[in-house]
């Protein structure tokens, strides 16, 4: 349950006009779905921006049961908060003294403007007119959000996994509008590993024949090839122990149009395809693949034209970090944060590495509040 936060509802913000991508597209209008707990103090100083994971939603904290502009996918998985344990009052992220944000980005499927919004020029869905998206397009439309609030300065910004590589987008891109930055469990380049399982994940929605090339909406949605690509990532979400562990709770029956010949006949194999068909209720493929895009393409030196990690980072030497490993990751291998921190280093960016040490695997930052919040509590209280 939540701690503290209670019941909430999404906020919405809408461009007015045309909204401009770093592509030289543009969508027609762009709306984005956010979430504030706790109050904005009167100099607009003490907001605390949070950006979620990559099938994450604006919801970070609290119970929301309800949100109609989504409609079913909105599933009892999303309603309570995925960080209630370490957003609200007392918490790691103190509401009584910070107000956070956390807004579904650009391109989601939770309230956002995404391929499944209707585009107002066709009254259909976007579907594969949707343009591409990065991760630049997605903190230059938050920051827009932050200046119809009249914020004009983060007290901190936190990304977990996909969400810490905008976190760092956002650092570089505006040095000035951030003090602290706390990236999780996240890295400034793409592994190759990354980079193939992230190729596997598109592929599997590709391929499947209800895709359609991402023109779905109006027939059958490609639950098949996302539940597949869901089954790809989770693997790498939690630690091999953790998926054994929770196997043994139960299995899951094959539904009957699961596969042709193969028989599923053990929990593991039975968790896993559970893991994406449940996936499936709640998210929307092309929003999946867009998202995908922005980490498969992700690039600090091209998005800001840095020569180098250190010659960027340079301009943040006013700013302090809070870097988190978790010693099981396997989506983000630690040797990725140490290397985020070798460059903030030779930067002169003051900064604090921390290593979690957990079975949990990646998913740790959402499971396991008592790792985290002290380290957290000392770094945004100004220690």
């Amino acid at each position: 349950m939540a701690a503290g936060i209670g019941h909430i509802q999404s906020n919405f913000y809408e461009h007015g006009g045309a909204y401009a991508l770093n592509s030289g597209q543009s969508l027609p209008e762009m709306r984005l779905a956010y979430e504030m707990y706790g109050e904005l103090n009167h100099a607009k100083d003490n907001v605390v921006l949070l950006f979620h994971a990559l099938s994450g939603s604006q919801h970070a904290a609290g119970t929301n049961n309800t949100s109609p502009e989504v409609g079913d996918r909105w599933t009892t998985e999303c309603h309570e908060g995925w960080w209630s344990e370490f957003v609200g009052p007392g918490l790691a992220v103190n509401t009584d003294r910070f107000c956070v944000i956390c807004v579904n980005y650009l391109g989601g499927c939770y309230g956002s403007t995404g391929p499944a919004s209707v585009d107002p020029r066709t009254k259909k869905p976007y579907g594969a007119s949707f343009p591409q998206i990065s991760a630049s397009d997605i903190v230059d439309s938050q920051m827009a959000l932050l200046d119809h609030l009249g914020v004009d300065r983060l007290h901190a910004v936190i990304g977990n996994s996909v969400g810490g590589m905008l976190a760092l987008n956002l650092a570089v891109r505006y040095p000035e509008r951030v003090t602290i930055v706390v990236p999780v469990a996240t890295a400034i380049n793409v592994s190759q590993l990354q980079r193939i399982l992230v190729l596997e994940q598109i592929v599997a929605v590709e391929n499947d024949l209800n895709f359609r090339g991402g023109d779905y909406y109006e027939g059958d949605p490609p639950n098949r090839g996302l539940a597949l690509a869901r089954m790809i990532s989770h693997k790498t979400f939690i630690s091999l122990r953790t998926i054994e562990r929770r196997a043994q709770r139960g299995v899951v029956q094959q539904r009957d149009d699961q596969l042709a010949w193969y028989r599923v006949d053990t929990p593991l194999e039975s968790y896993m395809l559970h893991q994406g068909n449940k996936f499936v209720n709640r998210f929307d493929a092309n929003t999946y693949l867009r998202i995908l895009d922005v980490w498969q393409k992700f690039d600090l030196l091209k998005q800001t034209g840095a020569s180098s990690h250190v010659e960027l980072f340079e301009r943040c030497k006013h700013q302090k970090y809070l870097v988190f490993s978790i010693s099981s990751d396997v989506c983000f291998y630690p040797d990725q944060q140490r290397e985020l921190v070798s460059v903030l280093k030779a930067a002169n960016v003051p900064n604090m590495y921390l290593t979690v040490h957990s079975e949990k695997g990646h998913d740790s930052f959402l499971l396991e509040p008592e790792l985290y919040t002290p380290h957290l509590h000392y770094t945004l209280n100004g220690a």
